[in-house]
């Protein structure tokens, strides 16, 4: 990766939506399996355990793809070597890749979760093309700490692209890190190989790092690029529906087929020609992080079902997505489009599509989400002028800042509801659906299909006028 890419966006003019940076160490409050936290203290679940907590960051399986002029993508190289791959060379170099150099991309494979970076280097060979391609890539069984390992992932693509068949320094990373599958697959607890320290004396490893797990920048870039769509999408993050982002392959000649004549026309004729180029997958996995994090609370008992990423999908995993209900990926497959029983809203983009009738009314912005983005919006300026440098540290506390702002106004919503179902008449005023950020006429199919999703016993007091807004 470019030197320049690894530098955070504070040009305010800079047209691109994604940051240019390599990911570093940022974990959302609400993602992963760390649950009810509570200022610095962290409730583990009957089934985690204090060792739990160091062990997810333990890796279950280490693997090489590249591509073969042949054969297309294969896994060249893994450890263990009985580990089940199959289906992992799609996900680690997903369609499209060729057309850039390189990226990199988070995926699902089963109940694991992996994360690949991808690298393609010119050379002189016509056996290969005068391209070689590769990617290296981890699966673990949490996705909240794969970004420790981002930086290692690129060196090492790198270098085998460099010195194919080479596997002595990943063979060493492995063994210093590796875990293994417990013998109940349905189990979250992970039994990792560690020297470093035993259950009576723990190490500072067993504290779990509560901050994002996002490149700093991220988050904002994220608000500004969706502006007050950002708030459509937090509805049905809230809503736990079924989200899928679409980013196309990056331009190349294999994008436009016979239009590349049609280009080639007007350059010829020495037109003014604008491209838009899509933003590699790797940007787009991050607003899978970010949609997750719009739904952060730490309300409990609340009837409800986890929404977890999946990250980049493709053809394959399509019967699997058809018996998901709730979860948030991304794509470069545009057959992903017509499968509309697949999704609930399908992101290209800036441009959000529901799958049916009853959902489209959802899509519409309402004047409490604009107030919302005013809000926010003035926050983020607020920490902008108390903060002269624009450095990491300024942008990882915008993130929090962000975070917070959703965590806040989703926790008061919630309690609000639930303060209302335990009174006497149980009575949801437009008193109420202001305090809590909602616009009474606007929002009036958001929230009764939000009391309906969580079963909150509420009797809704807002009119509905015959010409909503």
């Amino acid at each position: 990766m470019a030197s320049d890419e690894r530098l955070p966006l504070l040009n305010e003019d800079e047209t691109r939506d994604y940051p240019l940076y390599t990911p570093k160490s940022l974990v959302p409050q609400s993602l992963g399996p760390f649950r009810d936290v509570q200022g610095d203290k962290i409730n583990i679940s009957a089934s985690s355990s204090a060792t739990t907590l160091a062990e997810h960051d333990s890796i279950i399986a280490l693997f090489v793809v590249a591509f073969d002029t042949r054969s297309g993508n294969i896994v060249e190289w893994c450890i263990p070597e009985d580990t089940e791959l199959d289906g992992v060379e799609f996900k680690a170099m997903p369609s499209g890749s060729h057309t850039l150099f390189s990226d990199f991309v988070y995926f699902r494979k089963d109940n694991l979760f992996g994360l690949a970076c991808f690298e393609k280097m010119k050379v002189e060979s016509e056996i290969e093309r005068g391209a070689r391609m590769k990617s290296v890539g981890i699966l673990s069984l949490s996705y909240t700490t794969l970004y420790h390992h981002m930086q290692f992932l690129e060196k090492q693509v790198r270098h085998q692209l460099e010195t194919p068949g080479n596997y002595s320094q990943l063979l060493a990373f492995y063994n210093d890190r590796k875990g293994i599958l417990p013998s109940d697959e349905t189990s979250e607890t992970l039994k990792a190989h560690s020297l470093r320290s035993t259950p009576s004396t723990p190490s500072r490893d067993l504290v779990p790092d509560m901050k994002i797990t996002h490149p700093a920048g991220c988050f904002n870039q994220f608000i500004k690029f969706f502006q007050e769509q950002i708030f459509v999408l937090w509805k049905f993050a809230l809503l736990q529906r079924r989200i899928i982002f679409f980013s196309p392959p990056p331009i190349g000649v294999v994008c436009y087929r016979e239009q590349i004549f049609v280009l080639w026309k007007f350059a010829l004729l020495q037109r003014r020609i604008i491209f838009f180029s899509p933003p590699p997958i790797g940007v787009v996995c991050y607003r899978v992080y970010c949609a997750c994090c719009l739904a952060n609370h730490s309300i409990p008992n609340l009837n409800s079902i986890e929404l977890r990423p999946h990250f980049y999908v493709n053809v394959a995993d399509i019967e699997a997505l058809e018996n998901e209900v709730a979860y948030v990926a991304c794509t470069t497959e545009k057959i992903f489009e017509s499968k509309s029983h697949l999704y609930d809203i399908y992101v290209d983009n800036q441009n959000v599509k529901a799958s049916t009738l009853a959902m489209k009314d959802l899509l519409k912005v309402s004047e409490g989400d604009r107030e919302k983005l005013v809000k926010l919006n003035n926050l983020r300026s607020a920490h902008t002028f108390s903060t002269q440098d624009f450095n990491e540290e300024f942008l990882s506390n915008e993130e929090e800042i962000i975070n917070s702002f959703f965590t806040e106004l989703n926790e008061r919503l919630f309690q609000t509801l639930l303060d209302i179902s335990q009174s006497q008449d149980r009575q949801l005023t437009s008193d109420h659906m202001k305090s809590i950020g909602l616009d009474p006429t606007g929002d009036r199919a958001f929230l009764m299909e939000l009391v309906e999703h969580y079963g909150i016993d509420v009797v809704l007091m807002v009119d509905n006028p015959c010409c909503p807004k």
